[in-house]
């Protein structure tokens, strides 16, 4: 689409200017988070079909081990972040390649159950504060060099990350590994018949799922100053499944306006209705897949298409050569 680019600067333009509009800058360094991690999430359910009920787990995984590196081993925070993601990765690596055997419902209870296991370790293991958490964590400074003190200048270090992280998945979908991830998506019996190996195009895009999820994780931990249960409980991998599916699966912008409603109502509600946010989110999510079965973006997309096509058999009825 034409718009798309226009699309792209305006977003950018907006969110540069975000925190000069009075916003409290934490609420936008923690949309970005979200944006970030479903984002990651979409990558593994939107263009690979597979639905992991425990992705928490490596967004919550990657928390811990950046708070603890900073505060049990005075780690500068872009090495800390670093290695957050490659734990991350690492365990993605171990849990996906145990899920991707199955198919269905049944990979999607390999990972709840496995994600239940590392919730479990970060309660009971004494390095991760057990119910408190890791608390207290300082955000230091990038390279010795520029004091993350700041919100905004914490703000604008994520949001650099967020645009590469959604960068790397626009290429990564546009790439010859994204259409082969996408074919087995659409068929994947049809896939092995033409020789590729399946099982590899799904641990490696688990894997590149989860070190994404990681660093917004270990970004979230380090701007926030803590870690807690709440990063690797279920109830935060039925919420990037949430974003992703309000916003609409297989679009990129999808989870990133599906995670600024999440957020939004959760920071402006939550004072307002209390705990009565969480069945309002449930209200408007039902809502939204009565009448957006594709979500909001995804509807909005083939709408796009629909009336593009025909505006194109207009111009070709009222030409002169039919074309």
């Amino acid at each position: 689409m034409r718009a798309t680019p226009v699309l792209y600067v305006l977003a950018a333009l907006f969110a540069l200017s975000l925190p000069l509009t009075g916003i409290y800058p934490v609420y936008a360094i923690q949309l970005l988070c979200f944006a970030m991690f479903a984002c990651a999430y979409n990558l593994l359910l939107g263009f690979g079909r597979m639905l992991s009920f425990g992705h928490a787990a490596f967004f919550g995984s990657a928390a811990y081990a950046t708070c603890w590196l900073v505060t049990a081993r005075a780690w500068g925070p872009a090495a800390a972040i670093l290695a957050g993601v490659l734990v991350a990765a690492l365990l993605g690596g171990v849990i996906g390649a145990v899920a991707i055997r199955r198919r269905g419902i049944y990979f999607a209870m390999v990972t709840l159950a496995l994600a239940q296991l590392v919730y479990f370790v970060c309660l009971e293991a004494p390095f991760t504060g057990g119910e408190n958490g890791l608390q207290g964590v300082a955000r230091g400074s990038l390279f010795g060099l520029v004091s993350l003190k700041s919100d905004i200048v914490m703000y604008y270090l994520v949001f650099g990350a967020f645009v590469a992280v959604f960068a790397l998945i626009r290429r990564v979908v546009h790439s010859p590994f994204g259409q082969v991830l996408k074919a087995i998506r659409e068929n994947e019996l049809r896939a092995v018949s033409l020789g590729y190996d399946v099982n590899r195009y799904k641990l490696v895009a688990f894997v590149l799922s989860a070190a994404l999820a990681g660093l917004a994780g270990s970004l979230k931990a380090l701007a926030l100053g803590f870690a807690t249960l709440s990063d690797v409980q279920q109830a935060a991998s039925g919420e990037v499944i949430l974003m992703t599916l309000l916003g609409g699966t297989g679009t990129f912008f999808g989870p990133v306006l599906g995670a600024a409603i999440i957020v939004t109502l959760q920071h402006y509600l939550s004072d307002l209705v209390g705990g009565w946010v969480t069945a309002i989110i449930g209200a408007i999510f039902v809502v939204c897949v009565l009448s957006f079965r594709r979500g909001i973006v995804g509807e909005w997309v083939a709408l796009w298409s629909r009336s593009g096509g025909a505006a194109g058999r207009l111009r070709r009825l009222f030409r002169p050569d039919g074309r």
